[in-house]
């Protein structure tokens, strides 16, 4: 038998498999949690960038919202703001007011509604001549963990227009089948990945519509969801939970009520069903890590309904 110095054999462990296959079930490994964070920050009188961190809770360095994504709030209060992170793909979307961005080179104009994406590289310095807010979800979080920089732009900088998201968004609603899917919405997705059709290699993003007075039924994937609401009136909310009752809708969950400006949470492999009872449409925006798992072919959409291509109307309340 080789002998080796004891500084080439001292980290090595050995575990029974059996107590140590699945380290979430073990305990080894703290869940998502679900959170939800106010839209107060873009209430404020000054420019600011809030993290919205819940590293602590699962025990990993931060900041970070998911094991592979941190999402913030951005408010620029007429001047400028600087972003900085070290990520592969980042994602700013204007939730209120206009500006201009300068980044990788280039001046971006923006105003509300529109997606700004942005490769490896990552400083930015957004300006505005009023008030602006933005939500900025990027994945320095995956490349901490694997100890690496990004160092090549897989895809240039992008604008989406929101009168273009907007125009599919109606396509969509007005088309006889695809308006009358469980989800509404207009996927974001670059040219340079066909195969996944996915906003950035990383990065998945949905502009989406809970109409008014429906409900979408449950279902779940293996990516984190950070969700912003985009627009609401009250009585719009998400159920989150792992069981299902009989009817295929979601038992002994967390309602999570709807604000514009608001984010929350939703833990990968829950199940999770949007509900609209405010007589108004409503938008969302989910922001995952799903560019990546549908790379690796572990995305694994589930539907509570064996028919997932419908929409459930409720009465509406007066």
């Amino acid at each position: 038998m080789s002998e080796f110095a004891g500084d080439i054999t001292e980290e090595a462990r050995y575990y029974d498999y059996a107590s140590t296959a699945n380290p979430l079930f073990a305990g080894l490994i703290p869940p998502v949690p679900y959170h939800s964070f106010s839209p107060d920050f873009f209430q404020g009188t000054s420019s600011g960038i809030l993290p919205l961190d819940v590293s602590e809770e699962m025990q990993l360095p931060g900041p970070a919202t998911s094991p592979a994504l941190l999402a913030n709030f951005v408010r620029i209060v007429k001047g400028s703001v600087t972003t900085t992170a070290l990520a592969t793909s980042q994602l700013f979307f204007v939730f209120q007011g206009s500006g201009r961005t300068e980044a990788c080179g280039r001046a971006i104009e923006w105003g509300e509604g529109d997606f700004i994406v942005l490769p490896a590289h990552g400083e930015a310095v957004h300006h505005a001549e009023g008030e602006a807010g933005m939500y900025w979800v990027h994945d320095a979080p995956l490349l901490r963990y694997l100890g690496v920089t990004a160092t090549e732009e897989r895809f240039k900088p992008t604008v989406f227009q929101h009168s273009k998201a907007e125009a599919k968004l109606e396509q969509i609603v007005s088309d006889p089948v695809a308006g009358r899917a469980n989800r509404v919405s207009v996927l974001l997705a670059n040219s340079n990945f066909p195969q996944t059709r996915t906003i950035t290699h990383t990065l998945w993003a949905m502009f989406g519509l809970l109409p008014k007075g429906a409900v979408q039924y449950p279902h779940r994937h293996e990516s984190v969801a950070l969700d912003f609401v985009i627009s609401c009136k009250p009585r719009c909310y998400t159920i989150i939970g792992t069981e299902l009752g009989p009817d295929g809708m979601i038992i002994n969950g967390h309602r999570e009520d709807w604000k514009p400006g608001a984010s929350f949470i939703t833990p990968a492999g829950y199940w999770h069903s949007h509900h609209n009872e405010s007589g108004e449409d409503a938008h969302v925006l989910p922001i995952q890590d799903a560019g990546l798992h549908t790379y690796l072919r572990t995305l694994d959409i589930l539907y509570s309904h064996p028919d997932h291509d419908r929409t459930s109307h409720i009465s509406q309340q007066p």
